[in-house]
């Protein structure tokens, strides 16, 4: 049986038991972005339940043209107010360049990717970065708190990282008392910073 498979399976039995689901509209008001990470738990590492917030993942959490599309229709159709930005430690877009990877491709297909693979060596620079995208495009309109963290999978901890180079704060815990969420209970075109192409 494939994983596919096996998913499929998984369904069959969620469907079972499946009850009216939350409105596609969000409790918290709130739009996460993050790396596609296999380790990132969102949910688990922010407190949040099912219908809380929109997550919108990618591989490094980049904040591309197509993140902000996906943030114009949270914002400004589905009424999110507030965007948390979360990247980690240990991310493999640290491990290569957009220049190789593209070289690479290139040389076995013939073609070379157009669009950026937004590889970074800083991790904390890239938070900055994905900051000022959102700053600076004209289809978000509510930019009054929108935070960037880095995750750091070996102690399941958030740091915050300050839209100003030096100051980084470590705020939060695993348990999701992060970026100004209540803990769970106990019982057009993108005006962007220089992409790597």
């Amino acid at each position: 049986m494939s994983v596919t498979d096996r998913l499929l399976a998984n369904n069959r039995a969620y469907a079972e038991a499946f009850a009216t689901r939350p409105p596609a509209t969000t409790e918290r008001r709130v739009a996460v972005v993050a790396c596609m990470d296999a380790r990132l738990d969102v949910h688990a590492i922010l407190g949040l339940r099912e219908g809380e917030a929109h997550v919108i993942r990618n591989a490094g959490g980049a904040v591309t043209d197509d993140v902000i599309r996906s943030l114009l229709i949270s914002q400004r159709l589905l009424g999110t107010e507030e965007i948390v930005l979360v990247h980690h430690t240990g991310c493999g877009m640290l491990t290569f360049t957009d220049d190789a990877v593209k070289a690479a491709v290139e040389a076995e297909t013939g073609l070379r990717p157009a669009f950026a693979l937004e590889a970074f060596a800083d991790l904390e620079e890239d938070v900055r970065q994905s900051l000022a995208r959102i700053h600076a495009s004209p289809f978000i309109p509510r930019k009054g708190s929108v935070r960037g963290f880095v995750y750091e999978v070996e102690s399941g901890r958030l740091r915050e990282v300050s839209e100003r180079a030096g100051e980084v704060m470590l705020t939060g815990t695993a348990e999701g008392a992060t970026a100004g969420l209540t803990p769970r209970p106990t019982s057009g075109t993108l005006r962007r910073a220089p992409s790597r192409r």
